[in-house]
């Protein structure tokens, strides 16, 4: 064997959180020159954590897997994520964002994927200090403690500034050739993408859609009239004007056609369906109680987005359960708008 070929040979294997964007691909790239074996865990939500999603915390993780020669595996959370922003234990940041319990049950995740495939130890591209609420020294001890990976969790963006993990006391990892960064400042990986040829990445993303103040309320406003609720429910979040008509009541008005076609596709056959006659119009859903009141509510909203909206009177047809309605409404006034708005 030559000494190409040993430098080849994994001598280890790490399981990397990776969302695609700059530090992750830095963290794995660093570990990866090491001849450390990385497969990487891209983890998607109903809250914009999507592959190649912009609203989202992460980018497209394949392009660098393929160029770097990494492995992606992609991971759904589901139903435990929708858990556990419910009820964080941890707290939120500004808005519904549950930072801190987000990366505990991503790590926990990221722990069982380890034991399963007998890798070594687990690493994040986590910066320390980068985020106020989940990258200072205490929140990356806690997640670290509360995943079960204490001594086990290594970040080499910011390794130099913490303590030695298992990985780096036993030899399998190089201290010296990973980083000591610190702060909100992207020279030092600006210089490293350089080093590594790595051009083409994003910016830093804003988070998830759990860090948006309007889909907070919307999302607030969905659990607080709906304890109940569907994954389609969340999905509809994402889509369109949101106005709440009562209690048990409210509708979306799409924006544009991509979100009328998404409103018409999440549909289901109890909600109501409404379009104004003969002119360019948004498609509202009315979820809820389909009164004859809340019909024409919903026409009204229909007809103040359409484009005869400063006509005096508008032609809407409703598709309900029961039939098609026919309503004739005024355009809704922007102060009777503002109240409705969520």
């Amino acid at each position: 064997m030559t000494d190409s070929d040993e430098r080849k040979t994994p001598r280890g294997h790490g399981v990397a959180l990776f969302s695609g964007g700059l530090d992750s691909t830095l963290a794995v790239l660093l570990v990866q020159r090491q001849s450390i074996r990385v497969t990487a865990l891209t983890f998607m939500t109903h809250f914009g954590c999507d592959v190649g999603d912009r609203s989202s915390c992460g980018s497209d993780p394949y392009p660098a897997a393929e160029r770097f020669g990494f492995e992606v595996k992609l991971m759904h959370l589901g139903q435990k994520f929708v858990d556990m922003v419910r009820e964080p234990k941890h707290g939120r940041g500004k808005h519904m964002n549950p930072c801190t319990d987000c990366r505990i049950l991503m790590l926990r995740e990221a722990r069982d994927f380890m034991e399963m495939c007998g890798a070594d130890f687990v690493f994040t591209g986590e910066v320390l200090g980068q985020r106020p609420m989940s990258q200072l020294r205490n929140s990356l001890n806690l997640t670290a403690k509360q995943a079960g990976l204490k001594g086990r969790l290594l970040r080499p963006l910011s390794a130099k500034l913490l303590k030695p993990t298992e990985a780096e006391l036993s030899g399998l990892i190089d201290r010296e050739q990973l980083e000591a960064i610190s702060g909100r400042g992207r020279k030092r990986q600006m210089e490293l993408a350089q080093e590594f040829g790595l051009e083409d990445y994003r910016s830093p993303a804003g988070g998830c859609l759990l860090t948006d103040a309007g889909y907070s309320r919307r999302l607030r406003d969905l659990w607080d009239h709906q304890p109940v609720t569907t994954f389609d429910d969340l999905n509809l979040l994402r889509v369109g004007r949101h106005f709440r008509l009562d209690e048990r009541t409210k509708a979306i008005v799409g924006r544009n056609e991509a979100e009328n076609r998404q409103l018409v596709g999440l549909r289901r056959p109890e909600n109501a369906q409404l379009e104004a006659l003969g002119v360019g119009s948004p498609i509202t859903l009315l979820i809820g109680d389909v009164s004859q009141g809340n019909l024409e509510t919903a026409a009204a909203l229909t007809a103040r987005y359409c484009d005869a909206k400063r006509e005096a009177d508008v032609a809407v047809t409703a598709v309900t359960a029961g039939g098609t309605v026919n309503l004739t409404v005024a355009p809704m006034p922007d102060a009777l708008l503002d109240e409705l708005r969520i």
